[in-house]
């Protein structure tokens, strides 16, 4: 009997929908287009993952950005080597922040990166910082290998040039922050770290950082795969 209730809502649920009886906000609706602006919600990720063969609907969701607050040039596929072809990847040169280099990344990657820098980056560093991050530092995207460059066993992210590893920040202050040296800091650079690390999982697939291992505890490894995987 309960079973068959709770059919008969999901109907009528689907028919109200259907019907425009009931409008579900674009950022709770899997459907909808995605806004880099738009609340992050638990929908986020899912359309996030959706991107990752669809180009034109990537490249359109990077362009609702505001106009000059993001650079960044769609590349054609292509193999840097034989056993690492990348597919629907853009070159990102900049957005709020500048990087150290440019990067070669997924658009969907880019897409997360975006997201987080404006929904959670950016927020955290004016609110406990006083100061917005001007530049980030990092070690690259994309690198043919497997996980910790071991001979056998799974491509990393970084194979399909789908995680960015993020070392450091510097502040419009001129402040700079570096895993390195401060991710045990007690006083609010390490709140800081803690903050920026914490926010990224509202978008990455993965974030690891130096809780996880000693292989991360110089940097952030923000990734696609998985589903809020967060250490």
């Amino acid at each position: 009997m309960r079973s068959t209730i709770m059919i008969l809502c999901f109907i009528a649920l689907g028919v109200a929908l259907q019907k425009g009886v009931i409008e579900v906000p674009r950022h709770w609706a899997p459907w909808a287009p995605l806004y880099v602006d738009d609340p992050i919600t638990p929908i986020t990720q899912l359309k996030l993952k959706r991107l990752n063969d669809n180009r034109q609907a990537c490249l359109a969701a990077l362009d609702t950005v505001p106009e000059s607050e993001l650079r960044y040039t769609p590349l054609a596929d292509y193999a840097p080597t034989d056993s690492c072809p990348l597919s629907n990847v853009v070159r990102m040169q900049s957005s709020s922040v500048r990087f150290n280099q440019s990067f070669v990344a997924t658009c969907p990657l880019a897409l997360a990166w975006v997201m987080y820098e404006r929904h959670a980056l950016q927020p955290a560093a004016e609110e406990i910082m006083g100061s917005r991050v001007a530049q980030v530092n990092h070690v690259g995207s994309f690198a043919c290998r497997n996980v910790y460059g071991r001979e056998s066993g799974r491509r990393s992210e970084h194979a399909t040039a789908e995680a960015l590893d993020v070392t450091g920040f510097q502040f419009e202050s001129g402040q700079r922050v570096t895993l390195l040296n401060h991710w045990e800091d007690d006083g609010d650079v390490g709140e800081f770290l803690r903050a920026a690390r914490d926010g990224a999982c509202d978008t990455f697939g993965n974030v690891l950082g130096p809780d996880y291992n000693a292989a991360h505890a110089d940097h952030f490894h923000l990734g696609m795969r998985g589903f809020r995987l967060c250490r």
